[in-house]
């Protein structure tokens, strides 16, 4: 009997597939452009929707904090980790985010998973989206609760949902994401939040890609808006690392008691939190960064429809070509990057089986001309592959 026969089997079944994956090791250039293997590449795949990860203000006071703190927190908040440096920052957040505390924590899998199974128990009920985010599906599994997946961003169908469960007594929890991170649509937020109040329900809303590049001061779609748990990243259009919830007093103070994630994790570094605090400073002040952002997106995706690709529902930053099949989807990712662009190839379990994308991640530092040469590429691809829709 072979104890790793498990692993060559589901290995194998993910080749044919076309989905196994490999890390590619990439080495950062500039905002815009990467190395692979020696090739100088524009990368469309990155998060850092602002480009503040090489922002000199982020670097100069992740050193003055390094220097201060010392390189490690040594020690979970509750015991001796939460050094006077995360205070500021956090107060400095819930005056952006318009609400009354913040937390800091170490990532936003590690918040989604420990933070929704904190607040839930096996009584309680979690109303989710069908498109959340990996991370929310493992802290609804986690969390052992009655469980209702709703079709995507129809509220209509939560409404009804939420009716059938009126008269119970348990634990309700409604959680989406802001800004879908593999389809760039927008849910609902004013809707979600009365849906909310009317069935006494608790508002769980990821913003980690929304963060820093809409609402008011960039500082997402429920900036100073009544959402009971805010959750978003700094490691995206912020530039740092780590992860944030924004909530009520009582609500921190829950979470501080009984979150294990928050428990039981050695705090981030000094110096992770100074570019944290770096980047809250410079995001508030970059309007015209996501005016260009969004323009670019929208330029971007007026001319893929033209082309006769299919971008979905994307309104943001982030848009989706979808293709369809798997092996299409590599190969012209592939082609992509042999025209000196990173746009990655998201296939199952990633996303659903027959909606394999190649997924496009646009930054206030790409120019047109950029654009314009990636684009020329899936028009040339269109051209030699006809039944690419």
């Amino acid at each position: 009997m072979n104890k790793l026969e498990f692993i060559d089997k589901e290995l194998d079944r993910r080749r044919e597939k076309h989905q196994f994956r490999k890390l590619k090791s990439i080495t950062p250039l500039s905002a815009t452009d990467v190395s692979i293997n020696g090739q100088r590449i524009i990368n469309f795949s990155s998060n850092d929707y602002l480009g503040l990860s090489k922002h000199p203000l982020l670097k100069e006071r992740s050193i003055e904090f390094a220097n201060r703190y010392g390189t490690g927190s040594t020690a979970s908040r509750l015991i001796c980790g939460s050094f006077d440096c995360f205070d500021q920052v956090e107060e400095k957040l819930a005056a952006l985010k318009g609400t009354e505390a913040s937390l800091i924590l170490n990532s936003g899998f590690q918040a989604n998973t420990s933070v929704i199974a904190t607040l839930l128990d096996p009584d309680a009920i979690v109303f989710s989206d069908e498109l959340n985010h990996s991370s929310i599906i493992q802290g609804v599994v986690l969390s052992r609760a009655r469980k209702v997946i709703y079709p995507h961003n129809d509220l209509a169908q939560l409404r009804k949902r939420l009716e059938q469960t009126r008269g119970d007594s348990a634990r309700k929890l409604i959680v989406t994401e802001s800004v879908f991170s593999m389809d760039g649509d927008r849910s609902d937020i004013d809707s979600l939040i009365a849906l909310a109040k009317e069935h006494d329900a608790l508002l769980m809303v990821d913003e980690a890609h929304a963060t820093g590049v809409l609402g008011k001061n960039g500082m997402g779609m429920t900036a100073d808006k009544d959402v009971d748990i805010v959750l978003g990243t700094f490691g995206k259009a912020l530039g740092a690392f780590g992860a944030y919830i924004c909530c009520s007093e009582k609500m921190r103070d829950y979470l501080i008691n009984c979150c294990p994630g928050f428990i039981y994790s050695t705090a981030l570094p000094p110096s992770i939190v100074g570019s944290i605090d770096a980047a809250l400073d410079l995001a508030p002040q970059m309007e015209s960064a996501r005016q260009h952002l969004q323009s670019t997106a929208e330029y971007f995706r007026q001319k893929l429809r033209l082309l006769g690709y299919d971008t979905g529902a994307s309104s943001t930053q982030i848009v989706p070509i979808i293709v369809g099949d798997e092996q299409q989807t590599l190969t012209l990712a592939e082609k992509l990057q042999e025209s000196g662009f990173l746009a990655t190839a998201i296939r199952p379990p990633t996303v659903p089986e027959g909606t394999s994308r190649i997924r496009v991640a646009l930054s206030s530092e790409h120019d047109r001309s950029q654009v314009d040469g990636l684009l020329s590429v899936f028009e040339e691809y269109k051209g030699s592959s006809p039944h690419v829709t």
